[in-house]
């Protein structure tokens, strides 16, 4: 990967919240909420994982959302049954900002990560960045929020490894192009997205 960036060849690489936030060894037995490929790694992969992306080695984080089904009520700890698959599109913001704000990374940071640099990827010239000629796609966050993951907390019964864990940062308000779409404190708008294209 780092020979072939150095040459100036067309690569990316990204990893994911899941990855950035849960350690190897603090998973308990039978944990099958846990299971994604590739599996959960040590500590040390974690940090590495860290200091690839502040080095740029790794451009992006993404959701890679993949909602899993809970488990058979008739055997509830059997990986050869869990379906891999971790949900992190609604934690993926929180998730990613509390490691990161341990770390003494900023909000500008995840905005290169997380918004910008997928947006390049994807050739969304109008999107991931706040400046005149780009989609006003925003939101409103407290930065400094801490709450406690709950299954009321949660769009859908989800089945995640996330239940339970203390993030930081609450979304107060989304804006899509402009316009509200969600609000903490009141009902969401009814959907208006669109289907994307690659920019020409």
């Amino acid at each position: 990967m780092f020979h072939a960036r150095s040459a100036r060849l067309p690569v990316s690489a990204e990893t994911c919240p899941h990855y950035l936030s849960f350690v190897a060894d603090e998973i308990g037995d039978g944990a099958t909420a846990f299971t994604c490929a590739p599996p959960i790694r040590e500590r040390e992969n974690r940090e590495l994982l860290w200091a690839a992306l502040a080095g740029g080695l790794i451009q992006m984080v993404v959701s890679d959302h993949s909602p899993a089904a809970a488990p058979t009520a008739n055997a509830p700890d059997d990986f050869t049954r869990a379906r891999p698959g971790i949900s992190s599109l609604q934690l993926s913001l929180p998730a990613t900002w509390t490691e990161a704000r341990a770390r003494g990374y900023t909000l500008a940071h995840i905005a290169e990560w997380m918004c910008r640099n997928p947006a390049r990827l994807a050739g969304l010239s109008r999107k991931g960045v706040v400046d005149v000629g780009f989609d006003a796609d925003l939101i409103v966050m407290n930065p400094d929020a801490r709450w406690k993951v709950q299954e009321e907390s949660l769009e859908g019964r989800i089945f995640t490894p996330y239940l339970g864990r203390h993030l930081y940062g609450i979304v107060e308000r989304t804006y899509l192009r402009g316009r509200r779409v969600f609000d903490r404190c009141g009902p969401c708008a009814a959907p208006h997205g669109r289907i994307l294209t690659r920019s020409p």
